[in-house]
């Protein structure tokens, strides 16, 4: 038999705290080489704390993670983890176009130090293809609606051809039509190039039918961790109804 294929990211019994105020208690996850994982819960349940523990951003006051079989801080490869957090800030007189934005996911794989190589051009162009935005590859970021910066961002995590896509919230606030692209976006890249995707995010309807699990927070503790299809055997609908997932976090049965 061969061994099955090992972990990108384990959380293990992961707790911590801001001062008195426990935000996470106990909690474990996993996610596998080409998995689509969502992780939800209502405002203030830890998702994005979870996130940057997981990420070696916050140290964990008990627990262990794992990312890529090591732990975080020693990951040297960090182009092998693209992360597009909360809310990216786009500085008003910024002069960069989204090429140029999308470009510097680069960086990430070949260092500072060195010059731009010919393999860039190629990951740039499809990242941004990816996403849709080629047409508008020489416009100013800061002229891009907020849900083409956010595909804009996507795709700079994308340009590095990460192993490990986490994003913590990409849709909330954006029209339907960018998240029409947000999910084939993410569809295409995770389906196609074999690459796992961690998605935060309270509102999973766009994304249903392509999730291979969902871990839902509540409270600072794992209450779920399985496919869609058991919580929609619940009676829990993914997408905006009257028994939605945010109410059933609010108000379990």
């Amino acid at each position: 038999m061969t061994d099955p294929p090992a972990l990108l990211l384990e959380v293990d019994g992961v707790s911590f705290s801001y001062g008195r105020h426990h935000v996470l208690d106990g909690v474990s996850m996993r996610v596998a080489p080409g998995e689509f994982v969502a992780l939800a819960g209502s405002n203030g349940s830890g998702k994005s704390t979870l996130v940057r523990v997981a990420l070696g951003l916050t140290e964990p006051a008990a627990g262990t993670v794992r990312l890529f079989g090591q732990p975080p801080a020693h990951l040297k490869d960090r182009w092998r983890v693209g992360y597009v957090p909360q809310r990216p800030i786009v500085v008003d007189q910024l002069p960069a176009t989204v090429e140029e934005v999308v470009a510097s996911g680069c960086v990430a794989r070949r260092g500072w130090l060195r010059r731009p190589q010919r393999e860039d051009a190629g990951r740039v162009e499809r990242a941004l293809e990816v996403v849709a935005l080629t047409e508008l590859r020489r416009t100013p970021i800061v002229e891009l609606s907020g849900g083409q910066q956010q595909r804009a961002f996507i795709a700079r995590a994308l340009a590095s051809e990460p192993e490990l896509l986490v994003l913590d919230e990409p849709i909330a606030g954006v029209d339907a039509d960018s998240q029409a692209r947000f999910r084939d976006a993410l569809v295409t890249r995770c389906h196609a190039d074999g690459v796992a995707v961690l998605l935060v995010s309270h509102e999973l309807g766009a994304v249903e039918d392509d999730l291979n699990r969902i871990v839902l927070l509540r409270g600072g503790s794992v209450v779920f961790d399985g496919p869609p299809a058991d919580l929609t055997a619940e009676g829990v609908s993914l997408g905006v109804h009257h028994h939605d997932l945010p109410m059933w976090l609010e108000h379990p049965r």
